[in-house]
């Protein structure tokens, strides 16, 4: 990892600490089952088509947390650089006792993001750094109580997240083969409608993989998110903070 990689990693990180380091907080507790399907499609040398859907369940499966699809393009810039971009329709769903959709009804949100990542190896390790640049439009619902839509509002958002792959069976992961696997993305939240939430969450996810083919692979792992909320509770004015703990089960299939 490069010393501006470490600087970026800290900056992050002290961000995160001066966040939790504020006022009373208010627990918001969770369990998730995060169903996940990634692709990217060769289309040349050197570029691809990525598309990604994630079904996101409260109860493991009970109900809906939040439904994400993303569409978009990579080039590959060099063997260890690739850039990326593209559009992403999400949507939250009410959920806990302190729902982000407050008016009962599914609130949607449509994004923008480009993104550079890096890729290494130190030994045996495979090593990824990711950053990633959004533009959000989140849907301001209207209070009758309907999902009619009222405004949109505008906030930035940057990102890093550091991933490892770590082979069982000798120095390359390869078919039929299983592969231990780790992610920590942080991500921070910027612009004047960024609310109290600079901090907006943090993902830690560690598991097991599974190549069936170098283009299908199957990974089961424990998440770990925190997520701070935009707006503070309306009746103690104390920023919430969701702490959600399950499962991921993510299919990676490349044409």
């Amino acid at each position: 990892m490069s010393l501006r990689t470490l600087g970026w990693v800290s900056v992050f990180w002290l961000v995160s600490i001066v966040s939790f380091g504020q006022q009373k907080r208010i627990i918001d507790r969770n369990p998730i089952g995060w169903f996940v399907y990634t692709g990217d499609h060769k289309l040349s040398e050197k570029w691809s088509l990525h598309t990604e859907y994630q079904w996101r369940r409260i109860q493991y499966v009970k109900t809906w947390q939040q439904s994400l699809a993303r569409l978009g393009a990579n080039y590959k810039l060099t063997d260890k650089v690739q850039l990326g971009g593209g559009y992403t329709h999400f949507v939250t769903f009410p959920y806990g006792d302190h729902p982000v959709a407050d008016q009962g009804v599914p609130t949607p949100e449509h994004r923008l993001y480009q993104d550079i990542q890096v890729n290494d190896t130190v030994g045996r390790l495979l090593l990824s750094h990711r950053f990633r640049f959004e533009e959000r439009w989140l849907s301001q619902i209207a209070e009758t109580g309907s999902r009619r839509i009222s405004g949109w509002d505008y906030e930035n958002r940057v990102r890093y997240q550091i991933a490892v792959e770590l082979p069982l069976q000798g120095v390359t992961i390869d078919d039929n083969e299983f592969y231990l696997t780790f992610f920590d993305e942080l991500f921070i939240s910027f612009g004047k409608n960024a609310g109290v939430n600079i901090f907006n969450q943090n993902r830690i996810l560690g598991g097991l993989g599974y190549q069936f083919r170098d283009h299908f692979k199957l990974e089961l792992g424990y998440l770990n998110q925190i997520s701070q909320h935009a707006e503070t509770d309306p009746v103690s004015g104390n920023p919430v903070f969701e702490f959600n703990k399950g499962f991921r089960v993510n299919v990676v299939f490349d044409f």
